[in-house]
């Protein structure tokens, strides 16, 4: 406080809701061998899913998994920026060789 009459006050805000956020959905049009296209519908129905469910649900956890490399990658990269090479071997190469 700089004086008496000035308050410092921290306001954490946070917004949760129990209810899921819709999106709008498009529709996604591919092309499968027939064979593939079975073999999803069984997979599918063994997981209680429709095809298009499993589908969403496959590409979800791709996304998901890129997005969690990419902010692991950003964090390396940073970590490989402000490194000191404190690490950097003590020898000189004339060390290792006979010269």
């Amino acid at each position: 406080m700089a004086n008496g009459n000035d308050l410092d006050i921290n306001v954490d805000i946070t917004c949760s809701t129990q209810y899921p956020v819709v999106m709008a959905k498009r529709n996604l049009t591919i092309q499968l061998d027939e064979v593939i296209i079975r073999h999803a519908k069984v997979v599918a129905a063994r997981r209680g899913l429709s095809l298009s469910a499993l589908v969403a649900q496959q590409l979800i956890e791709i996304s998901e998994a890129d997005e969690r490399y990419e902010r692991a990658r950003a964090v390396a990269l940073d970590a490989l920026a402000g490194a000191t090479g404190a690490g950097a071997p003590a020898w000189r190469r004339e060390e290792l060789y006979d010269r």
